[in-house]
């Protein structure tokens, strides 16, 4: 991982909200989802400002992380030790909106419903997220009792994202 992931204010405070956290089905520290769509946003060149927001994006993505977040003095009052980059929160609350918008319940008929950003650090934001989801749902899940809707819901994504099947086995490569 390049010095962003350990010096970045963005970063350390997701890994502190995450600190001991792991994921029921694989065991996985959630810290690794971030790492990992870091690498993948790195591997795309991705802009700092983007790889920022997602590291915040789990602490606004659902509804009950944005209360709690919004809530913490730690994370936003006045005597918070976090030096946020404005942008970053705004394209993280951009991509709570995106992502929010098609879930896995959802069912669609064409992908040019699933709405994208006009930003474009959101798209990479995405495309990180939907990329790395797909790679542990592939690896942890294939047991999953909707395992066929939650095939087709990452196929959507990746396809509204324009990510080819050769692409996305180009960035998970090594992850």
């Amino acid at each position: 991982m390049k010095p962003f992931a350990h010096e970045n204010p963005h970063y350390q405070c997701i890994k502190a909200y995450y600190a001991g956290k792991i994921a029921a089905r694989s065991q996985r520290p959630y810290i690794q989802h971030i790492d990992e769509g870091l690498e993948i946003m790195m591997r795309r060149g991705a802009c700092v400002v983007a790889m920022e927001a997602f590291c915040l994006h789990p602490m606004v993505q659902g509804d009950e992380d944005l209360r709690q977040s919004f809530g913490s003095e730690d994370l936003f009052g006045a005597d918070s030790r976090w030096d946020w980059e404005p942008r970053a929160l705004i394209l993280a609350m951009e991509y709570r909106r995106v992502a929010n918008a098609y879930l896995s319940g959802r069912c669609i008929d064409s992908i040019s419903e699933i709405q994208l950003s006009v930003l474009p650090e959101v798209q990479e934001m995405l495309v990180a997220d939907k990329v790395q989801n797909r790679k542990d749902f592939e690896r942890y899940h294939q047991d999953h009792p909707r395992h066929k809707e939650l095939t087709e819901y990452f196929q959507n994504w990746l396809r509204r994202l324009e990510i080819s099947e050769s692409d996305y086995l180009m960035l998970i490569d090594g992850l």
